[in-house]
């Protein structure tokens, strides 16, 4: 065998080594396709359905939202109403209620006497005693003390 001989097998061997990786890399490859397009089918089946009920919880939801908004509404309009009687109320009944409480503390104030403390300009008089002032209140606490 001459030189070129032994050349041309290593190179056949080489090639078909380089062919065997070839074709086992291509089988694993095709394998990998095969369960990729099953994987793809097993999800396109379970997202219809999937996909079906999210549309029908969003209507749902749609709906529940208009509710809601309806409610609002009506609660506003109820709270606008409350407010507008409860200051027709306090217009109506609220000016005779303080005039009838006023006159009911004058009675009760007149009816009751008044106390010698309330009498206005009780404070500002003052009893002279051997040439000096002596407040009221000093003077009040002689006259008990005088009473005893």
């Amino acid at each position: 065998m001459s030189g070129g001989e032994v050349a041309g097998i290593l190179v056949a061997v080489f090639w078909a080594i380089l062919v065997s990786f070839l074709a086992v890399a291509l089988a694993r490859v095709a394998q990998t396709l095969k369960a990729t397009t099953k994987l793809v089918a097993d999800v396109t089946d379970q997202a219809v359905p999937l996909l079906a009920d999210a549309s029908q919880a969003v209507r749902s939801a749609q709906t529940q939202i208009d509710r809601v908004d309806a409610i609002a509404t009506d609660v506003q309009e109820v709270t606008s109403n409350a407010s507008a009687l409860s200051t027709t109320v306090a217009s109506t009944f609220g000016g005779p209620l303080v005039k009838v409480a006023a006159f009911g503390y004058g009675v009760r104030r007149a009816l009751g006497g008044r106390k010698e403390e309330d009498v206005p300009g009780n404070s500002a008089r003052r009893t002279v005693i051997v040439g000096r002032t002596v407040p009221a209140a000093r003077r009040k606490r002689n006259l008990r003390g005088k009473r005893d």
